[in-house]
Parts: C-alpha cells; structure tokens; sequence
C-alpha cells in the first residue's frame, strides 16, 4: 500500500503535537549525575500541561490524575489463570463429563457483553459470591467473542479473574458451552460445605 502525502493542516498539527515530546534519558545515571551537578530536572508532561498556555504561570495545584484504589477493582496479574477446557483436580468423572458435552445445564446466567472491564469484573465477582452462597453448581457467563484476533477484554481477562485468589476457591471448571460458541463459559463452582 502506497503512503500518501500529508496535507497542510496534518503537517502543522502532528509539528504541533511533537513540538513538546523530549526523548526519555538512555541511563538513570545520566540523569543523576545531572541533576547532581546542578542541573534542574525536566519538568514531567503533567506539569508541563498544567502550566497556562501565554500567562507565564502555574496554578498553585496540580491534580495527577491516579488509576483505581479499590481492592475489588485491581486486577492481580500474579493470579495464575484458570484454564479453558482444562479439568483440574477435583472434578469427579461424572460432572466433568455433563459439564464438558453441555449436558449439565446452568442454573443462573450472566450477560457481561457490553460492558466495561472493571464494571463487568465487579458484576462477575458480586455474580460468583452470591451463587456460591445460594449453592448454585454450575452458571454461564456471557462475555461476547469481542473484535479482533484476540477477542474481547473481558473474554481474555476472564480467566485471570477467575484465578484470583478471593474467586479461585469457589471455582472447579469452566469449558465452553459448545466447541462453536467460544462467547460463554460454564463453570462448575464448589459445593459449600455444610
């Protein structure tokens, strides 16, 4: 495919956005030893935004925007995933084979297709808690086969979510409904011990 050439308003708008773009320094001890000898530090991108454009000053605060706090939201990537398809220890003959030819059939459903990741986790994770305190067996979760090669990101997440240390106990299973529909999972929770 042959590149086109760039029109006037692109060429002054991408010199406009590198206009400020510094390179990042090749070693920290570069950046050390400058600022040992004396040398002020690079303003960061955030405080160079935060300057007003033509009044020559700073507000007295600048507010850095921070990812999210909450516990329940974080994704740990330490949690190793739960596999697809895979039958892990646990399962009896008799539940793995009705949960792998979708002969056993969910009790609840969840529909995450749609959503937004850190919404559609919370609703997994409140989902999950509450099946598992009604003594539901097996759910699906609906997570759309998402665009792209990879699919989704709830779909690709999925399985670090449920490898989480605070859901992985209450999960035995998860397989694919049928080899066609690779959209929903059905998993196979633990029975609660009485």
């Amino acid at each position: 495919m042959r590149r086109r050439a760039l029109r006037q308003e692109e060429e002054a708008l991408w010199a406009a956005f590198v206009r400020d773009i510094a390179p990042l320094p090749r070693r920290s001890s570069d950046l050390s030893s400058a600022l040992k000898q004396g040398a002020e530090a690079p303003p960061s991108p955030v405080q160079r935004r935060a300057e007003p454009v033509g009044t020559g000053t700073r507000p007295e605060r600048v507010i850095v925007p921070v990812g999210p706090t909450s516990p329940a939201v974080r994704v740990t990537r330490s949690a190793a995933a739960v596999m697809v398809g895979q039958r892990l220890p646990g399962v009896d003959d008799t539940s793995w084979r009705a949960l792998s030819t979708g002969k056993m059939r969910p009790q609840r459903t969840l529909d995450l297709h749609g959503h937004a990741a850190q919404a559609a986790f919370l609703r997994l994770h409140t989902f999950l808690l509450a099946c598992a305190a009604d003594g539901v067996r097996c759910v699906e979760i609906i997570t759309g086969l998402g665009s792209g090669a990879e699919g989704g990101v709830i779909r690709r997440e999925l399985p670090l979510w449920l490898g989480r240390a605070d859901l992985r106990g209450l999960v035995l299973a998860i397989v694919h409904p049928h080899a066609a529909n690779r959209g929903a999972v059905r998993v196979l929770l633990r029975r609660r011990r009485r």
